[in-house]
Order: structure tokens, then C-alpha cells, then sequence
């Protein structure tokens, strides 16, 4: 990291406000090469984290803009560096003819997420901040933010830290009695290493039974609409997604194949997924798309029902009915159509109590009905009470390292019950500390970080 890097850190789209970014032992002087305040001395002589106004230069030192520039030493810095920003307007040609001053001054183009990963080495984020910075992009709702602002705070990595201080502190005082054995140290006594082990369990359970709601808050729920052919399926869709995604016409049968979109809805990020009609498959296309669809409902982390309430109750209905309420998974039972139909009579529960989590009678052509809809759905996957926003395990290398964890400690506390010897014990305890340091970077690998910064824009 002895190098300079530079990238444009906003969309290269015609904006009101455009950012160059600067990191390295050079962004002064680059900044300087490229940048002429208009009142005082050059940017390397000014005070840390103050705004200049002043103009910015082209590479011939031709004036394309009048910009602002801030400057912030390391170590008091984003990435720990010495940084700068231009804050320019926001015209593609403009940055882009910036971006080439600054590599004419010497720095060199960022690759994607290397701002951030500098942060990461120079210890000024771990790595669940630093996931937390690419969640936070990428949030979709108010929960998704405040989980990932939460998690950027500090809250994941307090959880992990206490864990494994606590199991450090167990290690220290064995090597401690082991080490040193004519030290006045109190003794290392097996039923303090079972209590320590059970309190760690009970620590990574609640901890690793964070991981669906996390992965939900990022990825979406996944819903399947299912609904025998001309329920009213694909209007619902469309109406939820905003506009005609899926083709809906009058005769039965039109959607052959699932089709999929991503909708916050009652503040649940939602994979709606549109299903071929169930029933009877009257050729081979049919009967795929209705085997894709079955597949879909066991995918599915919701299921919204729907029957036709301007037709009577049919046979078919209640298959739909049924299936819903025996997948096991929260469903919605939709009455759709409710323009055309005053009422209609609600299926209860079926001869197992099996009760549908919400009952909503709407018309997705005129709107009436839909706000139901979302609350009903903002109530399937409530805000956990009481629960610290960003403290919960968002994606699959996290929950796979909490899971070593937790696999490790219950190995130790079955060694330990089995009669093994407290060293035995103890490997256990730091396999379960080494798998912790990877949720937050203590013990982790180059190729680990290296595909967690993927995810990551050029100029972050």
C-alpha cells in the first residue's frame, strides 16, 4: 500500500454533485497537481478536514470546474491514509477528465472496494464493519439500513468480541496454572470450564439463530403467489411490483413459467415470485410450469394464496388452500378480485388448525385491499423486540464461522463430560476462538477477504 489510488466515487451519470476520492502517501501532492484554491496556499498546506473552494484542472492545467477539496491526514482518515475529495459537479465529462489529472499526478486507478480494504489492513474497520459497508449500500429497506448502520457501529463485532474474550480469558488461565505452576494462581477447575463452555453455547445459539433474519433483511423473503390458473395471481403482481411485469389476459393458464421481482412491501424486502397456475397440466409446457411452481412454494420463506372471490369456491381452490397451510411456512390467503364481488366466505383452518397467518380480501386492479396486504406482511416478519439493530449475522461466510464456533465449543464441552483431560478441552475452546477471529478478521485469509471485497463499487 506504499501507492496512491484514485477512482470517481459517485455514478458516472449527469448529477448535481460529483466525487473524486484519493488515497496514499501522494494524495496531497496529487490533489495540489490538480487543484488551485482560491484564496490562501496549496491543499498540502492547509489544516486537515477543512473545505477549500477553488477551481479544478484538466492535465494540460486548463480550469473544467469550480469545486470544492478537503484533505485528511492519516492516521484520522476513512482508510487510515492520507486522503482527498473533490466534490465537483456532477458531469461524466468532468470527473472523468479529473480522474485523468490525477493519474497524470501519479495515482493510480482504485480497484473495487480498495478504499475500503485499506481500511480493513490498517485496522481501522473488521471485517463485519466491512461488511457491513457493502450491506449498507445495497440495502433495499428501512430494516436492511438500519441492520447494516447497526453493524457498521460496532454491534456484530461487540457480540463476537465478548464471546471470544471470554474464551480467551478461559485459555489464559490455563496456560497461566500450566506455565507457570509456583505462581499463587488459583486453579484451573473443570466445573469452571463447564460453566464457561455452557454460557459460550447458549451465547453462540442465540447468535447463530440471528442468520435467517439477517440473510432475509439482504437477500428478500422469497414468495411464491400461487393460485389456481385465472385467480388473479399475475394482476397482483404486477400491482405490487408497479407495473406489467407478468402478461395477464382473461384466458386460464396464460403464465407457463415463474417470474420473479424484488418489492418492499409493510418494509419487507419480498422475491415475488409469480407462478404458473396449479392444476391439471393440459400439455407438457403446462406441467413444467406447474412442477416449477410446487417447486417454488418449498423454496418459498412466504406463500400468498390466491382465489378468485368473484367465482364460487372450487375444488381446485381448496387444493391451493391446502397445499399453502401444509408447506409448514407462513402464508397469506388473498380473495382477489374484490372489485367485482362484495364479500366472500374465508377458509378458517384446515382439519390440523393449520390457520393462514393473515386473511386479505383485495382488488390488485383497483388498489383497494393492498395496504392490508402490507400490513399483513410487515406483521409475518416483525422487528425482533428489544432486539440491538446490526447485531445480527447477514451472510453465509459469517453464519459458517459462527457455526464452526458454536460446532467447536459443544466438542469441548463433550470432551469434558466424557472425562478428557482440561488440554484436551482447550484445543476445543481455540478452535472456537480462531473460527470467531474470521467473523472479524483477527484469523482470516487472503482469499476469504478477497471475495468478501467482490461485492464492492469501484471508488469505495
Amino acid at each position: 500500500m506504499n501507492d496512491t489510488i484514485a477512482a470517481i466515487a459517485t455514478p458516472l451519470v449527469p448529477s448535481a454533485i460529483g466525487i473524486l476520492r484519493l488515497s496514499g502517501p501522494g494524495a496531497a501532492a496529487a490533489a495540489d497537481a490538480v487543484f488551485t484554491p482560491f484564496q490562501g496556499g496549496p491543499m498540502s498546506a492547509r489544516p486537515g478536514r477543512t473545505l477549500v473552494y477553488g477551481a479544478l484542472r484538466d492535465r494540460e492545467g486548463a480550469v473544467i470546474d469550480h469545486c470544492l477539496c478537503t484533505l485528511s491526514r492519516a492516521p484520522h482518515s476513512y482508510t487510515g491514509e492520507d486522503t482527498a475529495e473533490l466534490q465537483c459537479h456532477g458531469s461524466p465529462a468532468v470527473l472523468t477528465l479529473g480522474l485523468e489529472a490525477l493519474f497524470a499526478a501519479g495515482a493510480r486507478q482504485a480497484l473495487p472496494g480498495e478504499f475500503t480494504r485499506r481500511a480493513f489492513l490498517n485496522g481501522k474497520l473488521d471485517l463485519t464493519r466491512t461488511e457491513a459497508v457493502a450491506d449498507l449500500i445495497h440495502a433495499e429497506t428501512p430494516a436492511a439500513v438500519r441492520q447494516a448502520a447497526g453493524q457498521l457501529g460496532g454491534a456484530l463485532a461487540g457480540a463476537v468480541d465478548s464471546i471470544y474474550d471470554g474464551l480467551a480469558g478461559l485459555c489464559a488461565h490455563f496456560h497461566a496454572v500450566l506455565d507457570y505452576p509456583d505462581e499463587d494462581i488459583e486453579p484451573f477447575e473443570a466445573a469452571e470450564l463447564s460453566a464457561a463452555l455452557a454460557q459460550a453455547a447458549e451465547r453462540l445459539d442465540a447468535l447463530a439463530a440471528t442468520y435467517r433474519r439477517g440473510r432475509l433483511l439482504n437477500e428478500g423473503v422469497p414468495c411464491a403467489i400461487v393460485g389456481r390458473p385465472n385467480a388473479g395471481k399475475s394482476t397482483l403482481f404486477n400491482a405490487l411490483v408497479g407495473y406489467d411485469r407478468a402478461i395477464v389476459t382473461d384466458v386460464p393458464g396464460t403464465t407457463r413459467d415463474t417470474v420473479e421481482e424484488r418489492v418492499n412491501l409493510g418494509g419487507v424486502l419480498l422475491r415475488l415470485i409469480d407462478t404458473a397456475g396449479l392444476r391439471e397440466a393440459g400439455d407438457e409446457v403446462e406441467r413444467l410450469g406447474v412442477e416449477r411452481s410446487k417447486t417454488a412454494i418449498e423454496r418459498a420463506e412466504l406463500i400468498v394464496a390466491v382465489t378468485d372471490g368473484s367465482e364460487k369456491f372450487s375444488r381446485e381452490d381448496g387444493s391451493v388452500i391446502q397445499m399453502a397451510a401444509a408447506s409448514g411456512k407462513p402464508w397469506i390467503w388473498v380473495v382477489s378480485k374484490r372489485d367485482l364481488t362484495g364479500s366472500c366466505a374465508l377458509w378458517s383452518a384446515d382439519k390440523e388448525g393449520r390457520k393462514p397467518a393473515a386473511a386479505v380480501s383485495l382488488s390488485a386492479r383497483t388498489g383497494e385491499g393492498l395496504d392490508e396486504l402490507e400490513r399483513a406482511v410487515a406483521a409475518v416478519f416483525p422487528e425482533p423486540p428489544g432486539g440491538q439493530a446490526g447485531a445480527a449475522l447477514t451472510n453465509a461466510r459469517q453464519a459458517e464461522a459462527a457455526g464452526r464456533a458454536r460446532e467447536a465449543v459443544r466438542r469441548g464441552a463433550e470432551a469434558l463430560a466424557a472425562g478428557m483431560p482440561p488440554d484436551a478441552v482447550v484445543a476445543d475452546v481455540e478452535e472456537a476462538m480462531s473460527a470467531l477471529g474470521e467473523l472479524t478478521g483477527r484469523t482470516v485469509r487472503e482469499d476469504v477477504t478477497a471475495r468478501i471485497f467482490e461485492r464492492f463499487c469501484v471508488g469505495k
